[in-house]
């Protein structure tokens, strides 16, 4: 049996917050996003998930999910936590690398994903959306909300990306 990506329930709890706190608004809109990257792949194979939107872009909706892996590590967990952990899918020589899919496993890049928003959910779980870091490439500090905003904003452009990539795929559209 050839696999697909698993159908994702998103969830409207952003809706539900409307006059919520700051960090249930950032929390639920970040969450939203994060749904909806994974409700654009839901039910597609691995190839389907690694077709072009058009030449010669390499853009694709595993390039995305990658690409959203490697952003969330290093906001979250490299710049505002500090920690010392490696690229999952770039290097130093490829900045990009994670848009080269075509060898890609589809199976195993979700996962990787859904993981790292796993790890991040439970470290800043407790953290303040005032808490200020040194960012190590800016060298000035920031914080966590600047993080929160430059996330949402940043899943805001690729989940229209997103849109238009699964359109093409099997021309499913949603809001």
């Amino acid at each position: 049996m050839v696999w697909t990506a698993p159908e994702v329930e998103r969830s409207l709890r952003f809706l539900e917050v409307p006059t919520g706190d700051e960090r249930a608004l950032a929390d639920a809109w970040l969450d939203h996003h994060r749904q909806t990257l994974l409700w654009k792949c839901g039910g597609l194979t691995a190839e389907q998930l690694k077709l072009r939107a058009v030449e010669p872009s390499e853009l694709t909706l595993l390039g995305l999910v990658r690409h959203m892996a490697e952003v969330e590590r290093d906001w979250f967990r490299t710049r505002f936590a500090g920690e010392q952990v490696p690229y999952l899918y770039v290097t130093d020589e490829d900045l990009n690398a994670e848009f080269d899919v075509e060898d890609a496993d589809a199976e195993a890049d979700l996962a990787t994903y859904t993981a790292e928003i796993e790890v991040i959910r439970g470290l800043v779980a407790d953290r303040a959306l005032d808490e200020v870091y040194v960012d190590p490439r800016r060298e000035h500090e920031m914080s966590l909300r600047w993080v929160y905003a430059s996330m949402i904003q940043e899943y805001a452009r690729h989940n229209g990306h997103a849109d238009l990539l699964r359109e093409r795929i099997d021309g499913r559209t949603g809001q």
